[in-house]
């Protein structure tokens, strides 16, 4: 499997997955716009200054309820509201599948493996989305913010997500993310840490690395039907 990534070649040969979950935001969906849009919509309501895209991007992992206390202190359920109302003013109409993605998904779900979505966006916003792109039918569950006990990197979420289908969490999961939260995630549940799309070499990876990294949707799935 050349697709592979140097982790993967010294690790544990891999086996061919029952199931698949993967992130929604920026690994199945290009969000960060909509993001960063309602994200600086509401540091002028609550007069703060304006983050850059980048500052978006490296802050923007958690779910809300476990960043905006963070950023926001005692005001983080005000903060919540202002940026949740925004944000369903302008997602839907914004929605944009990543390349490829349609066909991935499409192809995987063919193949007969379960697919799921494990997301730290806001599950009823989460779930209109998958909707919006005509996508309801290829997951067998679709799990957001707050409707498990713990967001990502928790394992509640992943734990949820499988119990649907009746498959236990491990070595023939896989939890496919573009961030070291995803990564992190994967590793607590004991499933396949896999990146798409990101450079497994980088300083977020460190600590929670992927075990598995494909540049591509292409790349993974060549590599899915070598396995």
């Amino acid at each position: 499997m050349p697709a592979l990534s140097a982790e993967a070649s010294a690790a544990t040969p891999v086996r061919r997955p029952r199931a698949i979950l993967f992130d929604w935001d920026n690994t199945l969906v290009d969000s960060w716009g909509t993001i960063h849009e309602a994200l600086n919509f509401l540091m002028a309501a609550m007069d703060r200054p304006p983050w850059s895209l980048a500052e978006t991007m490296e802050r923007v992992r958690l779910s809300l309820r476990e960043s905006f206390p963070l950023h926001f202190g005692d005001r983080w359920e005000e903060a919540r509201d202002i940026y949740l109302a925004r944000f369903r003013e302008i997602h839907l109409d914004r929605l944009t599948p990543l390349p490829g993605r349609d066909a991935l998904l499409r192809g995987l779900h063919e193949d007969g493996i379960y697919l799921g979505v494990v997301s730290n966006k806001t599950g009823p916003l989460l779930r209109l989305e998958v909707e919006r792109l005509g996508w309801t039918s290829l997951f067998g569950s679709v799990i957001g913010a707050g409707d498990a006990a713990a967001d990502k990197p928790g394992c509640e979420p992943v734990h949820l997500a499988l119990a649907q289908a009746g498959i236990a969490a491990g070595a023939e999961v896989w939890l496919v993310g573009d961030t070291a939260v995803d990564m992190e995630c994967a590793i607590n549940s004991g499933c396949i840490p896999v990146l798409l799309g990101g450079v497994p070499a980088a300083a977020e990876f460190r600590i929670h690395a992927p075990q598995l990294a494909f540049p591509d949707e292409t790349a993974l799935y060549r590599a899915l039907r070598h396995i």
